[in-house]
């Protein structure tokens, strides 16, 4: 029974998934809380689907697929907030227009090229496929942005709840707007090879989305988050191997498990202490 418990450690390919997801779930549990209390999970599902026309540049240049995935969301991002800012549009129109509009793009391109890429793993992530070289990528990639949300959450967090204040204090608003969106980017190329563009909105949202739930001050939600995340991807990951699931569905749906329960659990509680009155 333990052996067969055991079973998914002892190959190579899964212990490459496993750290991959549970290295990617840190800094997406932690952006996850600022996207959530910003309002920030169309941007997120924006530049995720936006990395694809950077991610086919990038192959037919020979650079780094990650390189041109960070390029073309930062591109997202930054283009996004000058349309909005010199129209009259609303923020979630123009990210709608710019996404769709690049993900178009991408999707064209990589269909006028050749390549051995599968658009399959793109999309959806290639996790059982990994390499140690992906996961030292995602290492890498994950403890930077880890990192500066640790060092930098203080503030972040005064910048996402009263950006007015924010301004006030002779914060620089456009570094840390624009340091906001890197960082959402960066995690997002990191995020590539475990859950692919169209899934890594809901490790980016989810999270902190049931850490809201939980939690009644900010660190504790952070903390929560991260365990959510990581928890979640370590779960979907061991259950994909013996229910012959791919590991990125797995993880979200585990996710959206986590989701339906705590809000049940949340509204039984409010009920009961409602009837209590």
């Amino acid at each position: 029974m333990i052996d067969a418990m055991l079973m998914p450690f002892q190959f190579p390919f899964m212990q490459q998934a496993f750290l991959i997801a549970l290295a990617v779930s840190v800094p997406a549990g932690l952006l996850s809380c600022f996207l959530v209390l910003k309002g920030w999970a169309l941007m997120g599902d924006a530049i995720s689907h936006a990395v694809l026309p950077g991610i086919v540049l990038a192959y037919i240049a020979g650079l780094p697929l990650a390189l041109g995935a960070f390029a073309a969301g930062l591109t997202c991002a930054i283009a996004t907030g000058f349309i909005g800012d010199n129209s009259r549009l609303r923020e979630d129109t123009v990210m709608g227009v710019v996404f769709s509009g690049m993900f178009a793009l991408g999707l064209v391109m990589f269909t006028a090229i050749s390549t051995d890429v599968h658009l399959d793993h793109i999309l959806f992530g290639d996790l059982l496929g990994s390499t140690w070289a992906d996961v030292l990528n995602a290492l890498v990639i994950s403890a930077f942005v880890a990192l500066i949300l640790a060092l930098k959450w203080r503030d972040l967090m005064l910048h996402v709840f009263d950006p007015q204040q924010f301004r006030a204090t002779g914060q620089p608003v456009g570094l840390y707007h624009y340091g906001l969106l890197a960082l959402l980017s960066l995690t997002i190329v990191a995020a590539l090879q475990a859950v692919g563009l169209i899934l890594a909105i809901a490790l980016l949202i989810s999270p902190g989305a049931i850490a809201f739930m939980l939690t009644r001050t900010f660190p504790v939600m952070l903390l929560t988050s991260v365990a959510v995340a990581a928890s979640s991807a370590f779960a979907g990951v061991y259950a994909a191997f013996f229910i012959d699931s791919a590991p990125a569905p797995t993880i979200v749906l585990v996710m959206a498990l986590w989701f339906v329960a705590v809000f049940l659990a949340k509204s039984r509680a409010a009920a009961i202490r409602s009837a209590g009155r």
